[in-house]
């Protein structure tokens, strides 16, 4: 699932906010996984340079793209000999190694895409392809793009595509802030309920699925906005002369190696910076 780019509003939390905080789904995670990352992506102007890009991010929106465009053929159109040339029209390049692990990361992804399209109706028409959906709280301005909301009955379903190496659990379906957020955002765009969410995980062909409820979409909406609230808070504590490190602290663990600013944080725990390439090895590669 990728996200439109947020606006820089923000709110007061002195009572009732005056602002809505304006956010995405990754724009809370940020926060909530490294509050130094979120001050990099989000607070610092000019922004602190990124690293290389990565190649497993490259692969992914290589795949997301090729399966946007599908739906976006005629019905007619949607065969498998129409894959090679949709994949190669949206191929990103960034990352790689060298052009052999290149091709054969390319190779790697047309049979992913191959073997999932394959078991999908070509005739069945999804209610949305990457369709942004919105929706306010009293704190929180959500927006976002959706990969693929399917209809199934009278209810409407979130489909996330997944293309890492590891796989995906009902756990990581249930415990997904950002599917959640987007299930409450899209019943309120179509009226329509929304309760379901799944991660289709194409290397490993597995749907992750859950059913929330009421109860539990109002605990993810809960958490987002006292997420919001600590954010606005440092913010507001920098503006007033409050150190960004002590306000942004950072959260050493293993994801620092992946961190698009590891080279500008000196609190990453001495993790090791990954290579650009190395999401997309193989075991014994």
């Amino acid at each position: 699932m990728r996200e439109m780019v947020d606006s820089p509003d923000q709110l007061h939390f002195d009572g009732m906010p005056e602002r809505l905080f304006v956010c995405t789904p990754s724009k809370l995670a940020a926060f909530e996984d490294c509050p130094r990352r979120y001050r990099f992506s989000y607070v610092d102007r000019p922004a602190p340079p990124k690293g290389p890009p990565w190649a497993h991010n490259s692969l992914g929106a290589s795949v997301h793209t090729a399966l946007r465009n599908w739906y976006g053929l005629p019905e007619a159109r949607r065969r498998p000999e129409a894959l090679p040339t949709l994949l190669k029209a949206t191929w990103v390049s960034e990352g790689y190694r060298d052009e052999d692990q290149e091709r054969a990361a390319f190779r790697r992804a047309l049979s992913w895409l191959e073997s999932y399209l394959g078991g999908l109706d070509p005739a069945q028409e999804p209610v949305g392809v990457e369709r942004v959906v919105a929706a306010k709280t009293a704190t929180l301005a959500l927006s976002g793009r959706v990969d693929r909301i399917d209809r199934r009955g009278e209810e409407l379903v979130i489909v996330d595509y997944k293309t890492g190496r590891a796989g995906m659990s009902t756990d990581d379906a249930r415990g997904s802030r950002a599917l959640a957020l987007y299930a409450y955002a899209a019943q309120r765009v179509f009226r329509r309920r929304c309760r379901r969410v799944e991660l289709h995980h194409l290397p490993s062909r597995t749907v992750a699925g859950h059913d929330h409820t009421d109860e539990s979409l109002d605990r993810h909406l809960r958490r987002a906005e006292a997420a919001a609230q600590d954010a606005v808070t440092a913010e507001r504590a920098v503006a007033s002369g409050a150190d960004p490190d002590t306000a942004f602290p950072a959260q050493p663990g293993p994801m620092c190696s992946w961190c698009d600013y590891r080279r500008n944080c000196p609190d990453g725990g001495g993790a090791p910076l990954k290579e650009p390439w190395a999401g997309v090895l193989r075991d014994g590669e």
